[in-house]
């Protein structure tokens, strides 16, 4: 009965800590989300800002030059500027203080949208005079400024989000690790209990003897009867000795060990439940059943063995999918945190260097890579390699089967900015997918290739932190066209101002 009880004292041990570990790990990944959420908060804000500069720039650039290139660069940011503010006000509904910001800016870039507005009508009359007073006037008013300041106190109260939500992560992983050293404590725990037991039957089995050899030889019948008994009770023992001592002996370090235990214990619990269902039914000794033979269970004990299967199964895989989940944004913030050291970087130099690195991926997929003659920037070259190889790769992994491959690599200056794009004639991707492809853990289309969903994330968050901007061009079957727009010459102080 003793056994009995501590194999269920065991069982109960390694759920209960499965259970706690499960919803630690899934708290882990609701905390990881909100730091990503506020990531994602900043990088919009930052976004917002960089389209009114850019609607800055080429209005005053219209202004000075008439040219129709500056016109469209204008109407394009403008026209960027309202839906990049409601996606930032969507992300940030959460927040009471932050609504209150995005109120507050939202009108003042409404009134900076009319002065836009006034100044494009002017110039387009001819009143090139009263355009330039316009824009006097709307630097002595400090319009922007305000829209600064605002963007700066929304940027502040997601630092102060992001410092709350960072320290809630790490709450929840030191509560796992504690959950985890208590369960390998409570499995010693038990391993000392199933040796003092071993021990107690070793004396009660030796004392038995000795009685026996005492006995005259007409209790030989029940000597035979209690030695049958204690061989009986001593090999439960040694059965569940075994348990204890393989199962459970050793401290786990993570959950997935606990589960891993619980599986090996499966075959013997079920066994055990045989044999009695067996031995209930025959009303025969219990037989010794080969340690490798699977129970033969009936009714409710084989669903119940296969409910338990299911069980396990689901708890393992769960653990499996957030430890690589986690570990994609443990890597993609570590990443975050490296310092970008601005360098003069020949960009064909570069992208012939990864093509070579691919080109075994290339010759597999019957693929030519084509690169045409790139503007030459100042930026981080280990970002651009990150950049580029990520994009290259995924064009080579996503090209039609059994059509040959064509990818095309081109830039072009504008503006003080390098532009860059990545053509391919693969199977392309349906507009409705275009953000998600760039959300953390998102794919589009079939999953029918290897990859975490965190590629395009990082590359997009990558470009934003040199000062750039990504967007996709695609349709189903069509091929795909990834556009990456970035400083010619990129700094420090760049960096500064972007952040």
């Amino acid at each position: 009965m003793g056994q009995i009880l501590l194999l269920t004292a065991g069982f109960v041990v390694l759920v209960a800590i499965s259970v706690a570990s499960v919803l630690l790990v899934d708290k882990a990944r609701d905390d990881s989300g909100w730091v990503v959420h506020t990531i994602e908060a900043e990088n919009q804000i930052n976004a917002l800002l960089l389209e009114i500069r850019r609607a800055e720039s080429a209005a005053r650039g219209y202004l000075l030059t008439r040219g129709p290139e500056f016109l469209a660069d204008h109407e394009q940011a403008v026209a960027q500027i309202m839906p990049d503010l409601d996606t930032l006000g969507r992300i940030t509904a959460d927040n009471p203080s932050q609504v209150g910001n995005v109120a507050n800016l939202r009108s003042a870039i409404a009134a900076r949208l009319d002065q836009f507005a006034n100044e494009i009508r002017l110039v387009k009359q001819g009143d090139e005079a009263s355009a330039t007073n316009l824009v006097r006037d709307v630097a002595v008013a400090q319009a922007t400024s305000t829209i600064r300041a605002i963007a700066a106190a929304m940027r502040d109260e997601e630092q102060h989000l992001l410092t709350q939500r960072t320290a809630s992560a790490d709450r929840s992983q030191h509560l796992a690790s504690l959950v985890t050293i208590a369960g390998s404590a409570l499995v010693i725990l038990l391993a000392a209990i199933s040796i003092l037991l071993v021990r107690r039957s070793a004396l009660a089995r030796d004392q038995a003897e000795a009685r026996l050899r005492d006995n005259n030889l007409n209790l030989e019948a029940t000597v035979d009867a209690r030695t049958a008994d204690l061989r009986e009770a001593n090999d439960e023992i040694q059965r569940f000795a075994y348990i204890v001592s393989h199962d459970l002996r050793s401290p786990l370090v993570n959950i997935m060990g606990f589960t891993s235990e619980l599986e090996e214990l499966r075959t013997d619990i079920f066994r055990r439940i045989a044999s009695l269902a067996h031995a209930g039914a025959s009303g025969a000794p219990i037989p010794v059943m080969v340690d490798d033979a699977e129970p033969a269970l009936e009714g409710a004990d084989k669903q119940l063995s296969q409910d338990f299967s299911e069980a396990l199964g689901f708890i393992k895989s769960s653990i499996v999918k957030m430890d690589r989940l986690i570990s994609a944004i443990l890597n993609l913030t570590r990443e975050g945190r490296r310092e970008f050291e601005p360098v003069a970087i020949d960009t064909n130099e570069l992208i012939e260097g990864i093509v070579q690195t691919l080109a075994h991926q290339a010759a597999e997929a019957q693929a030519q890579i084509h690169i045409e003659t790139l503007p030459q920037i100042v930026s981080d070259r280990l970002a651009l390699e990150q950049i580029f190889s990520n994009l290259i790769d995924n064009a080579i992994k996503y090209l039609k089967p059994g059509l040959p491959g064509a990818i095309t690599v081109r830039g072009r200056k504008k503006l003080g900015f390098a532009i860059f794009e990545i053509a391919d004639n693969g199977r392309g991707i349906d507009p409705k997918d275009h953000q998600r492809i760039f959300d953390l853990f998102r794919r589009a289309g079939p999953q029918d290739r290897p990859g975490q969903g965190i590629g395009l994330a990082h590359v997009r968050a990558l470009v934003r932190r040199l000062g750039g901007t990504m967007s996709v061009a695609s349709e189903l079957n069509e091929g795909s066209v990834f556009t990456i727009t970035l400083p010619i010459n990129w700094n420090i102080r760049n960096r500064n101002a972007e952040s």
